[in-house]
């Protein structure tokens, strides 16, 4: 009876999937940001400690995360990062970001318009007070200055590397092939993760650039202590933290949702 239950089920399911364009697997997207509060996140800033909001930079407002630098009298090199306080693996992340308004006072050139999802990071609570970034994965999110050319959903590695068509690429950002968004509209960005195996950038649906083995730069200091820790030489990150960036430049998030994957995909 169970079985049969089950195989009228899953029929419904697909019927269902059929008729109304819904996907199976997206019903089982999971909201990481639950559009009311921080509850779930763990910021930390460059100087503080773990779990403070130094001038409230992370804030909710009219169901956004925003990143805001109102509360600033100058930027100070405070990068910020606002931490998931749950590991992931294998996934599908999607994020909805806009950058708005104007950059803070003393932000530097490069990060005019400049955030972006660290992945495969490390945990908040084992930062340096002065550590400007996580050890992770940076899928970078640009805006557009106007003119010419400035993709985003771009690859950046602070203290890491990936293999990029079967070569070691220790370049530390490496631009994709998405179009560049010079306004506020909102964008859609999406990487899918399978581990220590491939990772995919998707901006608005089409993917933009891809890249494997996720790994710990040895010659980084910081790296360097999570790979003496497992004291079996092996450098592939195969899970950990996801953040969002403050880089001197607002953004807002209103949708930051993740599938989960099963291992064998």
């Amino acid at each position: 009876m169970t079985t049969r239950l089950s195989q009228l089920l899953l029929l419904s399911l697909l019927v269902l999937q059929a008729t109304s364009g819904i996907s199976i697997a997206e019903e089982q997207w999971r909201q990481l940001f639950n559009g009311k509060d921080l509850e779930g996140w763990t910021p930390k800033i460059r100087y503080s400690e773990a779990g403070e909001n130094y001038n409230d930079t992370f804030r909710v407002e009219d169901g956004v995360i925003k990143v805001c630098y109102d509360k600033y009298d100058k930027f100070g090199a405070r990068f910020g990062h606002l931490f998931f306080n749950e590991e992931f693996s294998s996934y599908r992340l999607r994020v909805e970001y806009r950058v708005v308004g104007e950059q803070v006072t003393g932000g530097a050139g490069w990060a005019l318009k400049n955030s972006g999802l660290m992945i495969h990071g490390q945990k908040p609570e084992t930062m340096a007070v002065d550590q400007q970034f996580p050890v992770s994965i940076e899928v970078q999110l640009l805006g557009g200055t106007g003119s010419g050319k400035r993709p985003t959903c771009n690859l950046c590695t602070p203290g890491t590397n990936v293999v990029m068509e079967g070569e070691l690429h220790t370049q530390h950002c490496t631009n994709s092939t998405s179009p560049t968004f010079h306004g506020d509209e909102w964008v859609t960005a999406e990487v899918e993760v399978h581990g220590s195996g491939k990772i995919k950038h998707f901006i608005n649906g089409e993917l933009v650039l891809e890249y494997e083995q996720p790994q710990y730069d040895p010659k980084d200091e910081t790296a360097k202590q999570f790979v003496d820790a497992r004291k079996d030489n092996n450098l592939l990150i195969d899970k950990g933290t996801i953040s969002i960036q403050s880089e001197s430049h607002p953004f807002e998030f209103r949708k930051i949702e993740i599938l989960v994957l099963d291992e064998e995909e």
